[in-house]
């Protein structure tokens, strides 16, 4: 009785096989057909290869929210040498929500030359050539969010010479804190001094003919400081023309969380709109001369997500991959061989025309003759 169950069973299941085999005996090859053969798979070799780089790489997925964070700090990390000694210039920071001057004291003036040496010039050279790229191809920034803690530092390398020139320029580095409101961070002549409806810099004592905004910025960026991302001004250099000279950029910083397979961080990226020009009060070129960043905050927050393609996806797209081209590959096959059987028939059926032949009693026979050439004969 089981073995009747059994076999019933196995008979059912024959009666439900969707991929029948076809005998031995009835197949027939052909050298058209094994060129097909041969070229689907070829592409699908090579197809497959593509599809599993396109599966092993990754890209990144950018979402867009509202920032609802108001009470934290913002971090201003900078790296700034300006080509005046240390003595005459000042840095600080106005908040705009409320006028007064944010604390500076994470800031350290260190004497240095203002000339790089040949070192650093190459380090500067391909830093501007990163950013000049970065500005035309814009899908780089996701290579440089992958490469993140991977890549070397972009600080400036310091120097290999060992140069005896007396300190000429003013290297202001460090870190500070500020309010997430609008704000301006300024380096002028002077040092920073506290005042009830605001702030001054003590100028008075230096004379103008020293005044020197000529500056590089090494390196500007705000929030959590990442090694290797590469921010919009770094790199730059400006040479003032004028010893009174303004130098402006306007700066929308936009907070970032960038989640890849290597980091998780909160950051910042900015756009920066530059702007310099020469202080003439005879001219109507109000102003005062120095280094001015004025920032705003924007109300959006992006959320920058390093995606992978799923295991199950890279399948369904490779049996799309087989079946789609041994379908195609059979149906261009299939339609080439019945165009080639037409053209062949129509070449078959012209070399075997009706001719004419001549009768004994004058008429005519259109009949092909069944004879051949040797019972002629």
């Amino acid at each position: 009785m089981r073995r009747l169950n059994r076999k019933k069973t196995l008979n059912l299941m024959k009666e439900l096989d969707a991929f029948p085999k076809v005998p031995e005996s009835y197949v027939e090859t052909s050298a058209s057909g094994g060129t097909v053969s041969l070229i689907a798979f070829t592409t699908i070799a090579f197809l497959t290869i593509m599809e599993f780089m396109v599966y092993r790489d990754t890209w990144m997925k950018y979402e867009y929210e509202v920032d609802k964070d108001f009470t934290s700090k913002l971090r201003i990390n900078i790296d700034i040498t300006v080509a005046m000694r240390c003595q005459y210039v000042g840095a600080d920071v106005l908040d705009l929500a409320e006028t007064m001057v944010a604390s500076a004291d994470g800031l350290i003036y260190e004497p240095v030359v203002f000339d790089l040496s040949p070192q650093q010039k190459e380090w500067q050279r391909m830093l501007q050539l990163i950013q000049s790229r970065l500005q035309e191809e814009h899908s780089l920034q996701d290579v440089i969010f992958k490469s993140a803690f991977k890549s070397a530092s972009t600080a400036l390398p310091p120097r290999e010479d060992n140069s005896l020139e007396s300190p000429d320029a003013c290297r202001i580095h460090g870190h500070l804190y500020v309010n997430k409101v609008a704000g301006n961070f300024h380096i002028t002549v002077g040092k920073a001094i506290p005042h009830p409806r605001g702030h001054a810099h003590l100028a008075a004592l230096v004379s103008h003919e020293s005044y020197n905004f000529s500056h590089r910025i090494d390196h500007l960026s705000f929030g959590e400081l990442i090694p290797g991302i590469i921010n919009p001004l770094d790199g730059t250099e400006k040479i003032a023309s004028d010893h009174n000279q303004m130098f402006q950029y306007f700066i929308t910083v936009v907070p970032t969380k960038l989640h890849t397979y290597k980091i998780s961080a909160e950051t910042h990226q900015f756009s920066v709109t530059e702007r310099e020009r020469v202080i003439n009060h005879a001219a109507g070129s109000h102003g005062v001369s120095g280094i001015f960043m004025k920032y705003d905050i924007s109300s959006l927050m992006v959320t920058v997500t390093e995606e992978h393609m799923p295991f199950w996806q890279f399948l369904v797209r490779l049996c799309g991959i087989v079946g789609g081209i041994f379908s195609t590959t059979g149906i261009l096959h299939g339609f080439g061989r019945f165009v080639a059987e037409v053209i062949f028939c129509r070449f078959r059926l012209g070399s075997y025309r009706s001719t004419s032949v001549p009768l004994p009693d004058g008429h005519t026979s259109n009949h092909v003759p069944l004879t051949t050439d040797n019972s002629a004969h």
